[in-house]
């Protein structure tokens, strides 16, 4: 009598199980999270009074206390510095394409940005409401309105719309240079404006973004050239890094206003221009250290596997190594953007009228005498929401980048 093997029923494997997750009331994760030891419990109840008993004071402050007037009359002193009021337009243009490409950005690649989406909208549309200047109100007002258009658009998440705000962050920047410094004195619909009279948020924004889109390029290129295997190159590499790290920025800063126009005698460089390239020349330093971290990170299997597969060293580096090690040093790559974002009110020491700067001038108004917790919880507020934007941008690249979840 032959018995015969039963086939076990095999499960199709077409739809996987999800990954077991806990589930809570809202009353179970108070418990687990802060009331689940007696320390916990009382550590709980006092950070609670502590931070209610800061926000009645704050609140009781801002609502009864503080003179906003001072922000709301100024308003576009702090946008735009003392631009030229007939050219203002060209600045608020470039506001509201920078609050759209935003909002289109959000919607096509951040599935629940709604936090990131809410401060974006908020911020603009308060201050239009509460600007006293005409002009100044319509444009925030419009930058708003542009950022909520252009986050319904991206939810469709259509190929042609990726491609379109890809083209847009690579156009912007030119853009705004040919908007905000002019074409010539000759030119009747964009006339030049002297650099003399950017300030404010605009040049605080100038800086950054000038700061950020060279002194990368710059810097991965001395992280690679500190990793080479030439000697000259690599002792080059590491004197300009050391040099530059060794100093203070404010040093870097007073070096380029002075000592950059005797390097290049009869020619005449702008103040605004030699602000930028220490800006530049800085940031570079250090984010070359922050790469070569990232460089050193990646296992030399890696490159053995590529030089296995016929990949030139040039190839290996550019194709398989540069964009790993990017990957890994996102978080403090976007953590040096957010500090270089703020360490540009060191400008105000070179002359130049940022947005630290136009807030001093404020407070020297006879009208505005001695409010400067008003003036300067307004900075700080500006300077909190492009930080925090900066940083939620990085963490939705990090998930999406994140190709081992």
């Amino acid at each position: 009598m032959s018995i015969q093997a039963q086939p076990i029923p095999q499960r199709p494997s077409a739809e996987p199980l999800p990954p077991p997750t806990e589930r809570f009331t809202v009353l179970g994760w108070l418990y687990k999270n802060l009331f689940n030891t007696w320390y916990n419990a009382l550590l709980t109840v006092v950070m609670v009074m502590l931070i209610a008993l800061a926000v009645r004071a704050v609140g009781e402050w801002a609502l009864n206390v503080a003179r906003w007037e001072v922000i709301t009359a100024n308003l576009r002193l702090f946008a735009v510095g003392q631009y030229p009021i007939t050219a203002l337009w060209r600045a608020w243009a470039c506001v509201v394409v920078l609050w759209a490409l935003a909002g289109l950005s959000l919607g096509l690649w951040s599935r629940r940005a709604y936090g990131s989406i809410a401060l974006l909208l908020a911020f603009p549309f308060v201050l239009g409401i509460l600007a006293q200047d005409e002009t100044t109100r319509w444009a925030l007002l419009g930058a708003a309105a542009a950022a909520a258009a252009g986050f319904l658009l991206g939810q469709l998440r259509q190929r042609w719309l990726r491609r379109l705000a890809l083209a847009g962050w690579v156009a912007y920047f030119p853009l705004v240079i040919v908007l905000i410094a002019g074409l010539g004195s000759e030119a009747p619909l964009l006339p030049s404006v002297p650099t003399n009279l950017w300030g404010g948020l605009l040049l605080t924004l100038l800086l950054t973004v000038v700061g950020i889109v060279f002194s990368f390029p710059l810097g991965v290129l001395l992280a690679l050239g500190r990793r080479s295997k030439l000697p000259i190159l690599s002792a080059l590499s590491v004197i300009y890094i050391e040099v530059i790290r060794g100093v203070p920025f404010v040093t870097v800063l007073f070096m380029a206003q002075l000592m950059l126009p005797l390097f290049l005698p009869g020619v005449t460089i702008d103040r605004v221009v030699r602000a930028m390239a220490g800006v530049v020349l800085f940031s570079a330093a250090y984010l070359a250290e922050n790469v070569r971290g990232g460089l050193q990170a990646i296992p030399r299997g890696q490159y053995e596997a590529a030089y296995a597969l016929g990949f030139k060293p040039w190839q290996t580096t550019l194709l398989i190594i540069l964009p790993q090690a990017l990957k890994a040093v996102i978080p403090i790559l976007v953590g040096q953007f957010i500090a270089l974002f703020k360490d540009t009110s060191l400008v105000v020491i070179v002359g130049l009228l940022d947005l630290m700067g136009i807030a001093k001038t404020v407070l020297a108004q006879p009208d505005f005498l001695g409010l400067q917790a008003e003036v300067y919880a307004f900075v700080a507020l500006v300077y909190g929401v492009f930080s925090f934007l900066m940083s939620a941008l990085s963490q939705r690249l990090e998930q999406r980048l994140n190709t081992a979840r």
